[in-house]
């Protein structure tokens, strides 16, 4: 196996209200291969969304250990936090998050200058990427004016804009229906081996998960292996 892209050794979590623990996470174990594509399952509530928040520098960890692309977050300062975080990390969530006002090619390109590219660039990446995903009718048209299945595939290929290292998923096709959710799938498939871009999708679609190189389910605050 290659050196893993992101890597997590006894991850726990630990929520507390009132006087009460609720434990989340409890020494989950991870390791993601460079391209791979790793489906996470859980019934609502098992700590799918917690686990995708810390690995993606978002949360911090009551305890354990994280490294993204060989860097540990715990030892960084908010800006430089800030700067892996857009530099090595995609993130694609269940509501889309376009901005209204800016078309399809805006959306994408934003995120790569807003990581300082030059505007040319930009524009560039978020060309072929959207055109990738089979968009390149769209470009011009605003979030209103595409489907939700386009939506989410522009903010597919805006998760890819600074071509990191991980891209982290939760519930991307949590409000497509099954033809768009496919679609999403096999864009995702797509733009993985292409790209090279590792993906950690959290998900209780069986048809997305089955789409991934390794199925793991969280039981218990643990990631176990899925057939």
């Amino acid at each position: 196996m290659s050196e893993p892209v992101l890597s997590a050794r006894g991850i726990s979590r630990i929520f507390r209200e009132n006087g009460a623990e609720l434990r989340i996470l409890s020494g989950t174990d991870l390791d993601v291969a460079p391209g791979e594509v790793v489906a996470i399952l859980g019934v609502s509530g098992s700590g799918k969304s917690t686990l995708l928040s810390i690995l993606g520098t978002l949360d911090r960890p009551d305890g354990g250990s994280l490294s993204v692309a060989g860097t540990d977050p715990s030892r960084l300062g908010d800006t430089e936090l800030s700067r892996l975080r857009s530099r090595t990390l995609g993130f694609v969530f269940q509501f889309h998050h376009l901005l209204p006002d800016l078309d399809a090619l805006e959306n994408v390109a934003l995120a790569a200058r807003i990581a300082g590219a030059p505007n040319a660039a930009a524009r560039e990446r978020a060309r072929e990427l959207l055109e990738r995903s089979g968009l390149g009718e769209r470009l011009s048209h605003r979030p209103a004016q595409l489907s939700g299945g386009e939506r989410q595939r522009v903010a597919l290929a805006r998760a890819l804009a600074n071509s990191p290292a991980v891209v982290l998923a939760d519930e991307p096709t949590g409000n497509l229906d099954p033809a768009n959710a496919g679609a999403l799938l096999a864009n995702l498939r797509d733009l993985s081996r292409h790209y090279g871009q590792a993906f950690v999708v959290a998900t209780h679609d069986p048809d997305l998960a089955a789409g991934a190189d390794r199925r793991l389910r969280l039981v218990e605050g643990r990631l176990e292996p899925q057939a």
